[in-house]
């Protein structure tokens, strides 16, 4: 391992007893959570690095990545423990051909056979290649298209099987606005200095990306600029990201008919064949003005220009499978340019990503049986029923929700599916196809495989049993759909006490918070508009639903005033629903970890009384240094704030944050009563 494995064991709770013939032990507590407070800063200033800032002073971000922080501590020890898993398979040399063993020994040999790799280039996508120069009309662009979805990334648009947000037991067709190389519609347009050096960098990546593909100079500099400025065209006519986030104004539903009518340049027969889909009667569309735009530039772009498109966002999906070259060229730009990483990360880091990201379902299997502890999921049990009762007792002492609306959120509530710690049922993954003679191939093929089992869906009954995480994926969701949050086992991990729980000040601040973050998406601006049975529909009275509002526009308005990076601001209205999961989150676990007998009986560690370790422990929650450059990228681009602003931003609402260390007027989190956002 690197160098986190002697910073995480420098950080692990050590107890010393000192021996006396004549005296009383004596224990000297040596406790992460005091090692890391950075005394320097004042915790009614920046909490996030009052709690954190001598561990980021201790651990630099490593030059292959983009963050430093809890969650690459975490990320290590997970890598580690698959690492086993793929070494000891690899070496298998008659495991049963089609035996999880097999496939996970296989993929992860190919991944790490560097010689063959770079001898074979991207010859292996010679075929995929030679496809799309054949192209000699739309047609050919469609069915291009098809293809390229099922093995590779998602040009043109977004397509996906799932459930029809109004009728949740139904499995929908939804197109979604999408086709971009750059993170979001905005880096083709902004005019700061940072977005504009971005485009800049892009083109002549773009030039050598096509030089890679046997382009002359000339021929690849025009097809880098041919399809910068196709691509402009595609993100001038995409919704905001933003303008995406409410179910109801991007959903409609139309026949098929009316999807060919609006769409004339686009053969969907063509496209759903390709896919693998027959006798479609309906589709949900995203950004119906996004297809009709599409449709024109199918006519207006020439056919060269879509090829070279075609080729690469090919080549893009698959560069980190082929070549050391190849791969270099795309790192340098989306790991480099994007978000300031300076190196890539080792080999056997990136294959045992890919082969977890793969094939996890047949490495979960071991995984929870050799590197969970015991007790796991009962205690994510425990732990996520507490959150549930309080957040229960939250609604009913609310007083500004009619009992009407309280009825059905406290149905809603009762209902929430908790798929917690790991499956009782795997996937079933017999019929991938993976062997030693290609890396690309393989990874391709399990693509094929994911594309098919969603598929495969298609009319046929909703299984809401399914899990869509892995238990060794260290994340959480929640789906609206299914009215289910799913917490894996890995996340309760936490660094210094692997293989054995932690106290319950850390598992509540850190796992409980995740518990009732996700619970709390059912609640938020987004997953509110869905009723008990996960059905888009309006729940709320006339009255709730404007004091609800009101109550998430005053996080708008706080968020938008935070600073990330230089003079860039936080996009409030995209981050709300975070903002929104994070507050509630927060609130319900120290709610839930004061019934706990720690905080009863005010038990003292390492000088920290249980209130302290409780928000100190929601910062370790959330302990990641991130590059500015990767700050900079995630504000442009995605839905959740940065880390500083996910500790800092709801703390400074609870008056128990303030009574725990004496945050008072005058110090930069101090927010008055009557501005503090106060929802669930």
């Amino acid at each position: 391992m690197k160098n986190q494995i002697f910073q995480l064991l420098a950080i692990i709770i050590l107890i010393i007893v000192f021996p006396s013939c004549k005296q009383l032990k004596k224990e000297v507590v040596t406790d992460a959570l005091a090692l890391h407070i950075d005394s320097t800063v004042r915790a009614g200033d920046d909490f996030f690095l009052y709690a954190n800032g001598k561990w980021f002073h201790q651990n630099p971000i490593p030059a292959s990545e983009q963050s430093n922080g809890i969650w690459q501590l975490i990320q290590d020890t997970i890598n580690a423990q698959i690492l086993k898993v793929c070494k000891s398979s690899s070496t298998i040399k008659d495991a049963v051909k089609g035996s999880n063993k097999q496939k996970i020994g296989d993929f992860f040999y190919t991944g790490m056979d560097s010689v063959t790799l770079n001898k074979n280039g991207i010859s292996d996508l010679k075929a995929e290649i030679e496809m799309i120069n054949a192209i000699k009309d739309i047609n050919g662009i469609v069915k291009t298209t098809s293809y390229i979805h099922t093995i590779a990334g998602s040009p043109l648009f977004g397509f996906y099987v799932s459930q029809d947000d109004k009728i949740s037991s139904k499995i929908a067709i939804l197109i979604y606005q999408g086709g971009l190389s750059l993170p979001d519609r905005n880096f083709y347009s902004d005019t700061d200095s940072r977005a504009i050096s971005i485009r800049q960098k892009f083109i002549s990546h773009l030039e050598n990306v096509f030089t890679l593909l046997g382009y002359s100079p000339e021929k690849a500099k025009n097809a880098a600029s041919g399809l910068m400025n196709l691509e402009t065209a595609i993100a001038k006519t995409s919704r905001k990201r933003e303008d995406t986030r409410d179910p109801w104004l991007n959903y409609h539903k139309m026949t098929y008919k009316q999807l060919n009518e609006s769409t004339p340049d686009i053969d969907w027969k063509n496209f759903m064949n390709g896919m693998g889909l027959q006798n479609v009667d309906s589709v949900i569309v995203g950004q119906p003005e996004f297809l009709k735009s599409l449709d024109g530039y199918l006519k207006s772009y020439s056919i060269d220009n879509w090829k070279n498109y075609l080729k690469y966002h090919l080549i893009r999906s698959l560069s980190g499978y082929v070549d050391d070259k190849t791969y270099n060229e795309f790192f340098n730009f989306y790991s480099g340019t994007l978000r300031g990483v300076k190196e890539p990360k080792p080999r056997w880091k990136r294959v045992v990503q890919q082969t977890d990201g793969s094939l996890g379902d047949l490495i979960g299997q071991v995984y929870i049986a050799e590197y969970l502890p015991k007790g796991t999921k009962e205690k994510m049990i425990e732990i996520g029923n507490n959150i549930r009762t309080i957040f229960s007792e939250r609604i009913k002492a609310l007083d500004w929700m009619s009992s009407t609306t309280k009825e059905k959120a406290l149905n809603k509530l009762s209902t929430v599916i908790m798929k917690v710690g790991y499956p009782d049922k795997w996937k079933d993954l017999s019929s991938m196809q993976i062997d030693r003679t290609s890396f690309v191939k393989n990874v391709m093929n399990a693509n094929k495989w994911r594309v098919n089992y969603m598929i495969s869906k298609y009319g046929k009954p909703v299984d809401r049993t399914e899990w869509d995480m892995e238990p060794q994926t260290y994340n959480a969701y929640y789906n609206p759909s299914n009215n289910e949050i799913c917490i894996p086992g890995c996340n309760i991990i936490v660094p210094g006490y692997e293989g054995k729980m932690a106290d319950d000040a850390l598992l509540y601040s850190i796992i409980g918070a995740t518990f009732g973050h996700e619970i709390t998406h059912g609640f938020d601006d987004q997953g509110s508009k869905y009723n008990s049975l996960g059905n888009l529909q309006n729940w709320w009275t006339t009255d709730d639903s404007i004091k609800f509002y009101t109550k998430t526009k005053m996080i708008v308005r706080q968020f938008n005033k935070y600073i990330a990076v230089d003079s860039l601001h936080i996009n409030g209205e995209l981050t709300q629903g975070e903002n929104i999961a994070d507050l509630g989150g927060t609130i319900m676990a120290y709610e839930a970890f004061k019934k706990t007998e720690q905080f009863k009986n005010n038990v003292i560690i390492a000088g920290l009384n249980p209130s302290q370790r409780f928000f100190l422990g929601y910062a370790l929650a959330w302990m990641v240094n991130e590059r500015p450059e990767a700050v900079a990228s995630q504000v442009k681009s995605n839905e959740h704030s940065p880390a500083k602003f996910r500790v800092n931003g709801p703390l400074s609402e609870m008056p128990e944050f303030y009574r725990t260390f004496g945050v008072k007027e005058g110090d930069k989190l101090w927010v008055p009563d009557s501005m503090r956002v106060k929802i669930w």
